[in-house]
């Protein structure tokens, strides 16, 4: 039975593409599912969870999508500047970050804010949710990395950089991450929050994914997409995905396999075939679409349902290594909707200046 799936990318010209992929053996096809026009400026962000897609642009706003009824599904108006990074977090919360420095956590349940974080002085350039729901990672442009715990919605950690990250990203196991600086890939591990390894690319990083918790796909300024193993801190494969620079990459794994998606300047959607073995092979092409459109931003849609399974909340964490043994325990089980984030109260608002 082919699998169901679908493929969504943002665009300079304000347009969003859906495209629904079917499967074959040999060569898949994307045929176009839907467009949206609601945005007024250029798409920066999109993230999917099973029900919903999220655009996020320069228009200070961010789109939904019901992908169950194809229909828009409204807006989400609480940033002030470009809305620069989206993630789900499962099917429950949706986070933002913006040119504001705001992060923002939405319910998805009534699509209520039910936390603005002011989360750096500069703007929010990238944000990443730990796989268990319990801490987040930012980067912005007043050279920090900070760790969030989103269990009482504080910072946990400030981390200063000598540069402005723009990229931040958690492994699926939860217990590594990369910080991206322009051309170079630094590899922190969780439980000593030091770089481990640093590699770089020949051009500025643009996007990058990990295919499983050793593997990161990284696309940068050029035509080609280069795989790094993060163990020992040096690529494996390279090959040439495009004919202009490649603009974002995301993956999803089959049956033995893992399927890289990666969208161009060029217009092209592709999607490459890798087996993830000892010794990595050049990928094969699968299927690819031409949009038409100078392509910004690209997120994987998978309606598959995964049950979640409930989990009381961990007692606060102070220190790296009690944040360690909190999430070493169960890494990969997900948190039930209402535990994952919790308002605090205890700080009282910052009054306006001006007429109170």
């Amino acid at each position: 039975m082919a699998a169901v799936l679908g493929l969504v990318a943002g665009s300079y010209e304000q347009i969003i593409f859906g495209y629904r992929v079917k499967t074959a053996e040999k060569e898949w096809t994307a045929e176009a599912d839907f467009t949206h026009h609601t945005h007024t400026a250029s798409i920066s962000a999109v993230a999917a969870s099973q029900r919903f897609v999220a655009t996020g642009s320069k228009d200070e706003t961010i789109q939904l999508y019901d992908m169950k009824k194809r229909t828009e599904h409204g807006a989400l108006l609480h940033h002030d500047g470009t809305i620069t990074c989206l993630q789900f977090y499962g099917e429950s919360h949706l986070l933002s970050g913006g040119e504001d420095g705001l992060m923002c956590v939405w319910s998805t349940k009534k699509w209520e804010c039910l936390k603005s974080i002011k989360a750096h002085k500069g703007h929010v350039t990238s944000l990443s949710v730990h796989p268990s729901g319990k801490l987040a990672l930012s980067v912005g442009t007043d050279k920090t990395l900070r760790t969030w715990n989103l269990i009482n919605g504080r910072s946990a950690f400030i981390k200063n950089i000598k540069q402005n990250a723009h990229i931040v990203r958690w492994s699926p196991d939860g217990d590594r991450y990369v910080a991206v600086i322009n051309d170079k890939v630094d590899i922190y591990k969780l439980e000593t929050a030091s770089v481990t390894g640093t590699v770089t690319n020949p051009k500025r990083i643009s996007s990058l994914k990990f295919l499983n918790n050793s593997i990161l796909a990284v696309a940068g300024d050029d035509e080609s997409v280069r795989l790094c193993d993060v163990d020992k801190a040096e690529w494996v494969c390279e090959f040439k995905a495009h004919e202009t620079r490649v603009k974002a990459v995301d993956s999803f794994s089959m049956e033995d396999y893992c399927v890289l998606v990666t969208a161009s300047n060029d217009g092209f959607i592709k999607m490459w075939k890798i087996h993830l073995k000892e010794k990595l092979e050049s990928p094969t092409l699968l299927g690819e679409v031409n949009t038409s459109a100078r392509l910004t931003c690209l997120a994987v849609w998978t309606p598959s349902s995964e049950q979640q399974t409930d989990e009381k909340p961990a007692s606060e964490a102070t220190t790296s290594k009690e944040l360690t043994q909190v999430l070493g325990k169960k890494r990969r089980v997900q948190i039930a909707a209402e535990e994952v984030i919790l308002e605090d109260e205890s700080k009282p608002k910052k009054k306006k200046s001006g007429k109170q």
